[in-house]
């Protein structure tokens, strides 16, 4: 069985009120491969008339899936990852069919996006208030948590079924139905991890799906309606700020997880060939395509020819091709677009100064691939430090001290990950409480757990996914006083 098969043809269709049907219009788009640029397969294009069904649907199904005991809700979750586990094969064809990983890296997500599934069934249980004497006497205290009702889920196309998962996830655990508008790149695997959670008994109406090429007339019309009450983005914060801004008018529950520009730093007394290690994960996860991809590697001086000397000759040898090709490290980008921004955010920093160690010039031939690249002597203020790469470029800037690396570092609008490496003890506490991120990873290259809260600070976004606090997220808090 091919790749695409894995996903049948009745299922590339809209999901609402439990069925698989097609647009209202008729119309279709085309879903490429990154790789050579041919078109996969089509699915349905939605629209607002589409989009107001799936949120009926989901209005229709809140106050019984609410109402579902939480052990129900956990037992959906705790089958759909068994299932999605059984078929990781089937989904990490697809995903790197659809969205360029290479096999190994998407087998990964599926394993990852996976752990979602099961982290909230156990925490579906889990959801509860408290009960307690007024402090002045006479009343008892008590408070319950409740789902906070129909969701707009809008996910992005760099992580296909992770995204899903770690917002699908809590909304069934707390007792929320959804309306979820997958990317229009990467459609495909949203409507496979659909077809699951249906094979493994989540009731017709709390999740429904609509593809389409028109996001911003769906996203607008439905938060225009007042039964929908909450909405979670993973985009850009450019998009990030236009969602905030409609969710005024019926002031929704947002959770904006957006864009970063993530600081590597890599201090004097730093295991060099540990940090090389883990800033092939922190850079090279996904192509550099992710929020939290190390976007700026600042280096100590006195380490930064060793530093730079070993990213290169790993980042040199990684082998680029398709993505389900045998012994490919490094697959295509998303679209020509993101191959034109990586070449001149490159093309810009050279011209400021910066010198070339490995990469840095576009292939010929089909599909949207980029080599590693690695740049020296990047001047603190070029726009590749100012910029969000989202490709396979590690620009390197020294510094001399502690505060210059954390000013250096906090000098972006930006604030979702951070990564350092030092032996430092006394340095690692201080810098977790001066670096404006919402994450910090030290003497790691790999951030992202469904057990830890997931999310940033200033443009990076506000709520947190994972975790205990993922939950929190879909649930409202009713306090309830009795007279004694």
């Amino acid at each position: 069985m091919s790749a695409i098969d894995f996903l049948q043809p009745e299922h590339r269709s809209l999901l609402i009120g439990g069925e698989w049907r097609e647009a209202t219009s008729g119309d279709r788009f085309a879903v490429l491969d990154p790789a050579d640029e041919s078109t996969l397969t089509e699915v349905a294009d939605a629209g607002v008339e589409d989009a107001i069904d799936a949120l009926d649907a989901a209005v229709a199904a809140q106050a019984d899936w609410a109402a579902t005991p939480p052990r129900e809700r956990g037992e959906i979750l705790r089958r759909a990852f068994e299932r999605i586990t059984e078929q990781a094969d089937g989904f990490a064809g697809l995903i790197s069919l659809e969205m360029g990983k290479p096999l190994k890296e998407a087998a990964g997500e599926v394993a990852y996006g996976a752990e979602f599934f099961r982290w909230f069934a156990e925490e579906a249980v889990r959801i509860h208030g408290r009960w307690m004497p007024a402090p002045a006497g006479g009343s008892r205290l008590l408070t319950v948590r409740k789902p906070v009702g129909p969701c707009l889920l809008i996910t992005p196309w760099n992580f296909p079924i992770a995204m899903g998962t770690r917002k699908i996830g809590p909304a069934i655990a707390a007792g929320c139905t959804m309306v979820l508008k997958p990317a229009g790149a990467t459609p495909l695997t949203s409507l496979a991890l659909a077809r699951v959670l249906e094979e493994c008994g989540l009731p017709p109406g709390v999740l429904n799906v609509v593809t389409s090429r028109r996001s911003s007339a769906i996203s607008e019309a439905l938060m225009a309606d007042d039964r929908l009450r909450k909405v979670s983005f993973t985009g850009s914060t450019e998009v990030g700020r236009i969602i905030v801004r409609q969710s005024a008018g019926e002031l929704q529950r947002v959770s904006m997880e957006l864009g970063g520009n993530a600081p590597f730093i890599v201090f004097e007394d730093a295991d060099v060939a540990a940090a090389v290690d883990g800033a092939m994960i922190a850079k090279m996860r996904n192509m550099g395509e992710a929020c939290t991809a190390a976007n700026r590697f600042l280096v100590h001086e006195r380490v930064a020819d060793a530093f730079a000397a070993g990213l290169a000759e790993r980042m040199g040898a990684l082998t680029v091709g398709r993505g389900q090709d045998e012994g490919v490290d490094v697959g295509p980008l998303i679209d020509a677009d993101a191959v034109d921004s990586v070449h001149q955010l490159v093309t810009d920093a050279v011209h400021d100064g910066a010198t070339l160690l490995t990469g840095g010039a576009t292939p010929d031939g089909a599909g949207y691939f980029y080599p590693p690249t690695v740049l020296t002597g990047v001047p603190a203020d070029a726009q590749i430090n100012n910029s969000e790469i989202f490709g396979p470029v590690a620009p390197i800037t020294t510094f001399t001290d502690e505060d210059a690396a954390i000013a250096l570092a906090n000098a972006t609008e930006y604030g979702l990950a951070s990564y350092v490496y030092t032996r430092d003890l006394n340095r690692t506490i201080r810098l977790a409480e001066r670096l404006d991120y919402g994450m910090v990873g030290v003497n790691t290259g790999l951030l992202s757990n469904p057990a830890a809260p997931f999310g940033g600070v200033k443009a990076s976004g506000f709520g947190r996914e994972g975790g205990f606090e993922g939950i929190d997220e879909y649930l409202s808090t009713t306090y309830v006083g009795i007279a004694t």
